[in-house]
């Protein structure tokens, strides 16, 4: 029972007694966890879908507990009216706490626990710490310990994170596709190792930008689907103890109707309560797209090199002066932004493996870092995806011209004439314009080994981009 005095009240917990400021929600656990963790100052109310997992989390187990007679109806009532609250984006302020912190989550547990138990109080008109009417503990975290409640919380925010990163990749691919189609009679030279290789069009290297990500999405789903399996009534380390037999179940079916998700409850709750691989597996996804969207912009960086000494095949939209010193430089300063995205997104992967590695006994306790770095990840790659869509690829143009002489000089059209040819031929005019700089496609002509005809006709970018069969011989 917490007492008041001029705006403040005092709460007590284990450590002791402090005072509280009646415009706080929260109570005397998360004020310490506030002072004790200030670390990296991403605060919960940062990521309000984790908050809405807590909400979720906390409704469930208000619904289990008073179906199983464990609160009363106003006492339910008013806790699903506070997380209600919550789920509408209130009172998130009153989420102080850092996201990385010490004690396995049971500061971020407990700062929901005391807001949604201080907001109920408020709604069932009492004041604000009048726990005998409904306490933090025994009643919104009641059948519940931190061990099941916050990773429980974790999945579902972070599915809820992953429904809303969805789009914005579907956006960028269609972006990609867009492009593909604009620049699919744009002929180029393809290049492996940095060095010249064969004849493709512009539209094949958007296209396969696109289709190296769409891949991805399918594999981003399965490791999100993973999050709807939850260890709800493992209470402490996986035996369930402090809940009734029923809870469990009950607490599950409830969370599957408040969100509409196909929620199921893990098979084993003590192997599950340690285990934080549903965490592993998205990060890992999430990185694997990181690494093929920086190959992306790596390319885009390749490609719009220049724009005179580069290769200038393709120009970026113009975003700002690019020095402070150089007058007329513009840099590609959106695919670089976005490679930052990558590695930052990568970096946080490996330290959700290191994390996830640390799991001893019946508990990890490094969860909240992993939770911040899955939420963070999420959140960049978003604005990462907007930003390079709509401030870079949208407004990609061709420098067709520029494209079609580099194949034209380019000695990697003779691996495209060699089946017309012949080897024999293709390494004569392959030699002779290593040797005197001038183009394949001059030395062809000269040579009387192909018609300028047929010679347009087989490096016509529908013939040369895909496997064809056209018939022509050579004059010689």
């Amino acid at each position: 029972m917490a007492t008041s005095d001029k705006g403040f009240r005092t709460e007590s917990d284990l450590i002791g007694e402090r005072k509280i400021s009646n415009e706080y929600l929260y109570g005397v656990q998360t004020l310490r966890g506030e002072e004790n963790f200030r670390i990296s100052g991403f605060h919960l109310s940062d990521y309000p879908l984790f908050i809405h997992g807590l909400a979720w989390t906390k409704e469930a187990a208000a619904i289990a507990n008073h179906r199983l007679g464990l609160l009363t109806d106003a006492q339910k009532d008013a806790i699903v009216q506070a997380c209600h609250e919550l789920l509408e984006g209130k009172h998130h302020e009153h989420f102080p706490v850092d996201m990385i912190q010490g004690g396995a989550g049971t500061t971020t547990n407990m700062n929901a626990n005391e807001v949604i138990c201080n907001r109920a109080l408020q709604i069932m008109g009492h004041e604000l710490g009048e726990f005998q009417y409904l306490s933090p503990n025994d009643h919104v975290n009641g059948s519940q310990s931190t061990n099941d409640a916050y990773p429980t919380a974790i999945h579902l925010g972070l599915y809820a994170s992953h429904l809303k990163l969805r789009p914005h990749l579907l956006q960028l691919i269609k972006a990609l596709r867009d492009k593909a189609a604009q620049f699919a009679h744009v002929v180029k030279m393809g290049r492996t190792q940095l060095q010249d290789a064969v004849p493709m069009t512009l539209g094949q290297t958007f296209g396969g930008f696109a289709s190296i990500l769409e891949h991805e999405v399918e594999c981003l789903d399965f490791a999100a689907e993973q999050f709807l399996s939850i260890n709800m009534g493992a209470t402490a380390i996986g035996t369930g103890i402090c809940s009734e037999p029923e809870y469990a179940d009950y607490c599950t079916e409830a969370m599957a109707k408040i969100t509409g998700w196909k929620i199921t409850r893990t098979a084993d709750f003590v192997g599950a309560t340690s285990d934080t691989s549903e965490m592993i597996g998205y990060s890992s996804a999430l990185k694997r797209i990181a690494v093929k969207v920086n190959k992306i912009c790596n390319d885009l960086r390749l490609l719009s090199s220049g724009p005179r000494c580069g290769l200038g095949e393709i120009n970026l939209p113009a975003m700002q002066p690019g020095s402070s010193i150089m007058p007329g430089k513009v840099n590609p300063v959106i695919p670089e932004v976005m490679s930052q995205v990558c590695y930052k997104v990568i970096g946080n992967d490996l330290c959700v493996t290191m994390a996830g590695d640390a799991s001893q006994m019946e508990l990890n306790a490094m969860e909240p870092v992993m939770a911040q770095c899955c939420f963070e990840s999420i959140d960049l790659l978003i604005n990462g995806f907007d930003t390079l869509r709509t401030l870079c690829i949208e407004g990609i143009t061709a420098n067709e011209e520029r494209c079609r002489s580099y194949v034209r000089e380019s000695i990697g059209i003779v691996t495209a004439l060699n089946p017309i040819i012949g080897y024999k031929n293709s390494t004569k005019i392959a030699k002779e314009a290593l040797e005197t700089g001038r183009g394949v496609y001059d030395l062809i002509i000269e040579h009387g080994i192909l018609s300028k005809e047929d010679l347009d006709t087989v490096l016509a970018p529908e013939n040369m981009t895909h496997p064809v069969r056209l018939g022509i011989k050579p004059l010689k």
